[in-house]
């Protein structure tokens, strides 16, 4: 019984093993796909929140800092940007690398089916390819932070721990976008989610001015989303002023909004990617 039971759980983990393995498999595929594509992604998850920071937060910024009816909690209003930006920078890349390519990889250069043709099961795509994801807004928002932290913009050392906070945030889009990328029959839907949803978040989720400032009803929609919830938390802990209620109710939020988008992802892979 003892030697059958040690056989079940020696089996087991070189099932895991196996299902690492290919995995892995998956992740190498899209790094390989990155090192033909990394110069213009770098334009569109860095150098545009870059031209943002620059643009409105020392171009504005400077106009806004002169008003002493509009003193900045971080100082200035560049120290109270950049958190902002990089919380939506992560979105942003998370948006970029996950519905997009997932539509093109299911219905257009159909690398998806190619997979299922071999031993990689849908929730072995899925994980190796939010792998990837996870790869690429660690990457994105850990540059944005050495920006920030060379333009000496960070109050607190609980900064370190902002591009964390970014990865998070990303996450909590990243699942969801990705169940939609396979879900979607038409490339206008996902177009329309970057219309209608991504440039939207980076306006009214507190990124670029507090939301108290907003009317009742967009506020209301601002705390509902999770890019608020991120700004939030990064801004806190580059300015020190993260209590831990606060903290626990934002990852807390941001947690539960990546897990139910994880789980409708896992769905969404099973049923395209086996008809």
């Amino acid at each position: 019984m003892a030697l059958a039971l040690h056989s079940g759980i020696g089996a087991s983990g070189a099932h895991r093993r196996s299902r690492w393995s290919l995995v892995l498999s998956e992740f190498s595929y899209w790094m390989l796909r990155y090192r033909r594509t990394w110069r213009s992604s770098i334009v569109m998850s860095f150098v545009n929140p870059l031209l943002f920071f620059t643009g409105i937060g020392i171009g504005l910024g400077r106009i806004i800092d002169r008003n002493p009816a509009a003193p900045q909690p971080g100082g200035s209003y560049l120290a109270f940007l950049a958190p902002g930006l990089l919380a939506a920078a992560a979105m942003q890349t998370a948006a970029i690398e996950s519905a997009f390519a997932a539509y093109q990889s299911l219905r257009m250069r159909r690398n998806y089916r190619t997979s299922t043709a071999g031993p990689l099961e849908p929730v072995d795509i899925l994980h190796g390819h939010l792998l990837f994801v996870v790869f690429r807004i660690g990457t994105a928002a850990g540059a944005f932070f050495l920006v920030g932290a060379c333009a000496d913009l960070y109050r607190s050392t609980w900064a370190l721990l902002a591009p964390f906070a970014a990865l998070l945030t990303g996450l909590a889009f990243a699942a969801p976008f990705l169940a939609w990328g396979v879900f979607v029959t038409k490339l206008s839907s996902i177009g329309n989610l970057y219309r209608f949803l991504v440039m939207p978040l980076y306006l009214f989720s507190g990124t670029y001015a507090a939301v108290g400032q907003f009317p009742k009803v967009i506020r209301i929609l601002a705390y509902a989303t999770p890019l608020w919830h991120g700004v939030q938390l990064c801004r806190g802990l580059t300015l020190g002023t993260l209590t831990p209620g606060a903290a626990v109710m934002h990852v807390g939020y941001l947690v539960a909004v990546a897990a139910t988008g994880y789980a409708l992802a896992r769905a969404a892979y099973a049923r395209s990617l086996h008809d």
